[in-house]
């Protein structure tokens, strides 16, 4: 059994100083201690995936990322795991609690199953993995081989935590007053543009040195067609999980604005991600909707966005400002004095993609990596 400070200090001395997650009982000493830390920054995922993409980002950004949660949780994780960290060579750490371990402690139904498979899990995906450190002659060289992995490698690597690693920790932290706006929600507005459009309108009011990082899809190839730039970042796959890539970014780089470009059916595939945002409140981060009730780079499927009044969730959620904009103007407009951060804004879009629309030829690692570039620059 170690002290979890001694962890996050061998951590922190090794670069390790963002940390997201979702709770587990095995867990509980850990996040309690980096809760309270004051060495680091905790975030609390509203859920795995999320956790996983916050870490990326904070990478990205240059302070290394630890991602933590419960095994069960690895389902939820599995598409970022495999389409983000993998695809586009980010190296995080990963925490991941061994609930179920067989000829383990007893526990309940639902972990047997995972219990079986978690370093099955581990494998498939492609991420090495060993016990987390149970003593402390143990921690040092774990997180050595880890990193060394890392470094080399650039993919995640797993510590796999049983019952009793870490010594209890009592809670030092508390979440801090909600924050209650009472903001004038801007009206609903029909679209007048394509999504290419306001994409140029987005490019036009940054001068290179902000990062945009677009939705999957057509979002992203859009994005590219309209020009490559290094401070541009277009994900594939790992749908959802733009904003939660921001964020980490956003709080790794927090006097650069950021700017994440989402889509109507990637912002509805993880909502919960908004109010991990707004409660963050990175001051320079702006989250942007870009709407045409279609998951149209799949053939044009309906969204229910229609239905969803998406400024009224981001307020409901914390965002202190929230904002429309139907017109390339506007949108240019709004971004040329971005309001104190996050910001918030819903874009309604008329369907339809640009002919012959080409695929980024740069590699998604060589743009991961260019972006690390600039951001150290």
């Amino acid at each position: 059994m170690i002290e979890a400070g001694r962890f996050v200090a061998a951590a922190a001395a090794r670069g390790f100083s963002v940390y997201s997650g979702v709770p587990c009982s095995y867990l509980t000493p850990f996040i309690n201690y980096t809760i309270g830390s004051d060495r680091l920054r905790y975030v609390a995922a509203a859920n795995e995936g999320d956790a996983v993409a916050i870490a990326a980002g904070a990478e990205l950004g240059g302070c290394g990322g630890v991602a933590m949660f419960q095994n069960s949780g690895l389902g939820n994780a599995v598409n970022p795991l495999t389409s983000l960290t993998w695809t586009f060579r980010i190296p995080i750490l990963l925490i991941v609690t061994w609930r179920g371990e067989p000829g383990g402690h007893a526990d309940e139904p639902q972990h047997e199953l995972m219990g079986q498979i978690t370093p099955r899990m581990l494998e498939l995906m492609d991420i090495p993995w060993t016990l987390f450190p149970a003593s402390d002659a143990a921690l040092e060289p774990a997180l050595d081989v880890a990193v060394a992995r890392m470094q080399t490698e650039r993919r995640p690597y797993a510590l796999v935590m049983r019952k009793g690693s870490v010594a209890d920790s009592a809670l030092g932290g508390r979440l801090r007053e909600p924050a209650l706006h009472g903001l004038d929600l801007p009206p609903r507005r029909p679209a007048t543009a394509q999504r290419h459009a306001m994409l140029a309108a987005i490019r036009a009011a940054d001068a290179g040195h902000d990062v945009l990082v677009a939705s999957t899809g057509f979002m992203g190839r859009e994005l590219y067609a309209l020009g490559d730039r290094p401070n541009q970042l277009y994900m594939v796959g790992s749908m959802g999980c733009a904003v939660s890539l921001a964020l980490g970014i956003a709080l790794a780089q927090p006097r650069r604005l950021v700017i994440a470009i989402d889509g109507d059916g990637a912002a509805l595939m993880r909502l919960g991600a908004l109010s991990t945002v707004a409660y963050q409140r990175p001051d320079k981060l702006v989250h942007i909707v870009i709407d045409n009730g279609q998951h149209e780079s799949t053939g044009g499927q309906a969204t229910v966005s229609p239905h969803v009044d998406f400024c009224a969730i981001a307020a409901a959620c914390g965002y202190p400002s929230v904002a429309r904009a139907s017109e390339p103007a506007e949108l240019e407009a709004l971004l040329a004095r971005p309001a104190s951060g996050p910001l918030f804004i819903h874009v309604p879009v008329l369907p339809g993609v640009p002919a012959n629309l080409p695929r980024p030829v740069i590699t998604p690692a060589e743009v991961a990596a260019r972006l690390r570039q600039h951001l150290r620059n």
